[in-house]
């Protein structure tokens, strides 16, 4: 069996909630959305399910699916609605879902719902990607108060740059907030991980932890407490000697200054590790640190044995986890860890509580 793997470790899982839900106070949405952030949605729900207030996807069919799988606690629709059809199914399956345009609106005022609906009305305090702008906002919450088909209404926003702790622009998406919903009645929910983690002003009736749930750190720099949830690994599959001088691997990118042990590894950027990583990239081979040498394909990549005489065949390699951060390998890919999780593919997921 090829030795690909990602490890889950559900217990990590939890304590990331339980701190995020912590450190925030109130209540707290475990984010889900993108199959939980490549770690798998289902496995993920029914493991936060016994302790968790609620969960956040970002469209209809991902909520469907946990509904399926047995989930029952309340699940929000970030995106939302994107048609009629699909608000009789947010009845149908009780559902919330966010109403960050007019055309959402539009669809409530003309439907005719078995039950109230639970909206959370988003404000643009200024990230400019989605919700009502400050002056549209009374009036949207008035008409959704109005149309008699609303039952609670939640005011929230999202930040733009919560994850960067010396940059005004949180503070000021606060107060652009503050200022919007002044004296409207209702819940309100701010803080995605970042802002869980740095701006105690932001904490407010519900939190909406996302990717410190996975344990990949929005602040690396300070002392959180986060445990990753993910460990990428595969073994050495073979391995062979050159000589200083010699090239390695597509585009003869890596040249062995030295004689090199080389150790070809089962993972590639079809199983989601990203080529774009240079010569350096940290690995850890049977828990020691190690670097990539030669530039990673499709199925393989190669690593630097030359210092680690007791690796052999079999040995285990560590892509991302708690020996290497998976921030690490975000930072010399040029991306960052959201991305590195989601695409994690084809390899085989194993789960562990």
């Amino acid at each position: 069996m090829r030795p690909a793997r990602a490890l889950i470790d559900l217990d990590a899982l939890r304590h990331n909630y339980r701190l995020a839900r912590g450190r925030h106070g109130g209540r707290a949405l475990a984010v889900v959305k993108a199959n939980a952030y490549g770690h798998g949605a289902v496995a993920c729900a029914r493991a936060l399910a016994p302790e968790v207030d609620g969960f956040a996807v970002a469209f209809l069919d991902e909520a469907l699916e946990l509904r399926a799988a047995g989930i029952e606690q309340p699940i929000l629709l970030l995106e939302g609605i994107f048609d009629a059809a699909e608000l009789d199914e947010v009845v149908r399956h009780d559902l919330w879902m966010v109403v960050h345009h007019a055309e959402q609106i539009r669809i409530i005022d003309h439907a005719k719902p078995a039950l109230p609906l639970d909206v959370w009305l988003k404000v643009n305090s200024g990230m400019n990607r989605a919700g009502f702008m400050p002056h549209e906002l009374r009036a949207a919450w008035q008409r959704l108060k109005d149309n008699g088909r609303v039952g609670s209404i939640t005011l929230m926003t999202h930040f733009a740059r919560a994850d960067e702790p010396h940059v005004l622009a949180t503070s000021e998406q606060v107060a652009a907030f503050d200022a919007a919903t002044r004296d409207l009645p209702g819940p309100r929910s701010l803080s995605n991980s970042g802002a869980i983690l740095g701006w105690p002003d932001a904490h407010r009736d519900w939190a909406r932890p996302g990717i410190l749930l996975y344990g990949a750190d929005p602040m690396p720099g300070e002392p959180n407490g986060l445990r990753p949830v993910m460990t990428l690994e595969s073994a050495i599959m073979a391995i062979r000697e050159i000589p200083a001088g010699a090239p390695l691997g597509y585009g003869a990118r890596f040249r062995a200054e030295r004689p090199t042990r080389v150790g070809l590894v089962a993972m590639g950027y079809a199983d989601g590790y990203p080529r774009t990583v240079p010569d350096g990239t940290p690995v850890a081979v049977d828990g020691i640190r190690t670097r990539l040498i030669g530039r990673v394909s499709m199925d393989m990549l190669t690593v630097d044995l030359t210092d680690l005489p007791d690796a052999k065949l079999g040995s285990r390699v560590e892509l991302w986890g708690n020996n290497v951060p998976v921030n690490r390998i975000a930072e010399a890919a040029n991306t960052i860890a959201y991305e590195l999780l989601c695409n994690v593919k084809r390899v085989r997921f194993e789960y562990a509580d």
